[in-house]
């Protein structure tokens, strides 16, 4: 009876929810409003040439369905089980506004396409989206297929699951006498490494983006904060606390901004003519984005260094405990949809991305005396390519490797288990013990027996079987909660 009532759960929760559906939700959300979002950040395109210089702007985004190019030139619908077939992608076109602009007035949008996309199979974007049962079986579908995976020349790929430490948010270790904390910010896809670092001696140091073990006091200084009242003040009103700082404040020889400023200049071996300029693009755009990338959010990011440094002495003096990074709490997992994103953002802004292909093709035609046409000015090509070599090999921006893996179809169970595999990003050649045991939080999320035996064990996981994962909230979502909170009438129903 019990093993007919699991059954009888299983089946309801494959009907219901679907093995695979947050990746499919994670897809769609990319297609909705990631690809527009990084779009929109783009901002105004500058395109110099011997002319003169060309300004554009990216507008609306449209993404159309799967089609096909036949030898004649004929354009159709496609189905994922004819692109397995004829060994073809399963790919969609993407077309977008481009508006020319003559100063700050923007003429006519021109619809371009900038190339094709992999669609992800049940998603939005394809063709069998809405079809069941005998409609699928008439498309030549499997009915009982989760989707969730993409066809790249004929082969089913599957992106895994990334396991990384979570953004946002710092992590406070303890080793000895030496309290370091690591926290990776990020903004819009824009990932920025941060590393704490406090001393016996109680000196604390900071490294980020091209600074290494700059002290804390210095930065703080160079946001705004430059009296060591202030800075006291900022940081704790406890004399036990303030007594850990002093030794900061009593070496650190810059007491102005600009004195603050200069250090940090010759800290990162900048020119005098240019250190000035330098160092206000390192303090907004490189440190902590999360809190913003502009000159007025210096403060608040000198008011949260400041609760950082309190948290750091804390943990110093043994008023807190250290935290587990093993802790669920303290990891997320990287979808279909950011893992796309990140890729599509990197094409387009990229050394060699779109924008600088632009710029490259835009030149050429100039110096040809040909009138620049805008299909010719942008290389839908090299979109499509970028996007399609990183699903076929697997390696992906950030230097992660098997990121795209070939869909095991040995049987229905290996199939679904591919699906909701999870990969940690460490290396399987080294121990990292504590990372491969199973950690009490992961129960009821991850499967504490399916990993594979070898030099992959614990690095290799897979979903529990009726594990769902949330797709997060938005930033506009983040601050309605926030406001709720506020004055005190959030409901469910918000």
């Amino acid at each position: 009876m019990e093993d007919k009532s699991f059954i009888q759960l299983l089946s309801a929760f494959e009907k219901e929810r679907g093995w695979v559906k947050y990746q499919i939700d994670s897809f769609n959300n990319f297609i909705d409003f990631s690809i527009q979002k990084i779009m929109e950040e783009v901002g105004i395109v500058k395109l110099p040439s011997e002319a003169g210089e060309l300004k554009l702007k990216f507008g609306k985004v449209e993404i159309g369905k799967p089609t096909i190019k036949e030898a004649d030139g004929s354009l159709r619908s496609i189905f994922p089980n004819e692109a397995r077939m004829r060994n073809l992608s399963y790919l969609a076109p993407v077309y977008i506004d481009v508006i020319t602009m003559t100063g700050d007035v923007e003429e006519k949008p021109e619809r371009v396409n900038i190339g094709e996309i992999p669609v992800m199979v049940r998603s939005k974007l394809c063709n069998t989206y809405g079809m069941v049962g005998q409609d699928l079986v008439t498309a030549d579908e499997d009915p009982s297929d989760p989707g969730g995976y993409f066809i790249i020349n004929g082969t089913e790929r599957v992106l895994v699951l990334i396991e990384e430490i979570t953004t946002n948010k710092p992590i406070f270790e303890k080793d000895g006498n030496t309290v370091s904390v690591r926290l990776g910010s990020e903004r819009s896809g824009f990932k920025q490494k941060h590393s704490f670092e406090m001393k016996p001696s109680g000196e604390i140091l900071i490294s980020f983006a091209n600074v290494k073990k700059l002290p804390i006091i210095v930065l703080l200084k160079a946001l705004g904060i430059e009296t060591d009242k202030e800075i006291c003040e900022q940081v704790s009103d406890d004399p036990e606390l303030l007594n850990e700082l002093y030794i900061n404040l009593y070496e650190s020889e810059v007491t102005t901004i600009e004195e603050a400023t200069d250090f940090i200049g010759r800290k990162i071996k900048v020119a005098e003519d240019y250190r000035k300029e330098r160092v206000a693009q390192l303090l907004d755009r490189y440190l902590l984005p999360h809190l913003g990338q502009e000159f007025p959010n210096r403060i608040t990011k000198a008011k949260y260094l400041a609760k950082l440094i309190r948290k750091i002495i804390k943990l110093f003096l043994g008023q807190i405990p250290e935290d587990d990074i093993d802790h669920y709490s303290n990891k997320r997992l990287l979808m279909s949809g950011e893992l796309i994103s990140q890729l599509f953002r990197s094409i387009l802004l990229g050394r060699w991305g779109l924008i600088a292909k632009m710029t490259y093709n835009y030149q050429k035609l100039i110096k040809r005396g040909k009138t620049p046409n805008m299909q010719a000015i942008i290389e839908a090509n090299a979109v499509t390519k970028q996007i399609l070599s990183s699903l076929a090999t697997g390696n992906w921006i950030g230097g992660r490797t098997g990121v795209s893996q070939r869909l095991d179809r040995s049987c229905f169970i290996k199939m679904i288990s591919h699906l909701r595999s999870v990969v940690s990003p460490l290396t399987s050649t080294q121990e990292h013990f504590s990372a491969r045991e199973i950690h009490p939080t992961e129960f009821g999320r991850l499967c504490p027996a399916e990993t594979p035996e070898g030099s992959s064990i614990g690095l290799r996981k897979h979903l529990s079987l009726l594990t769902e994962i949330t797709p997060g909230l938005d930033k506009k979502e983040n601050e309605k909660i926030l406001k709720g909170i506020r004055i005190g009438n959030i409901t469910l129903a918000d």
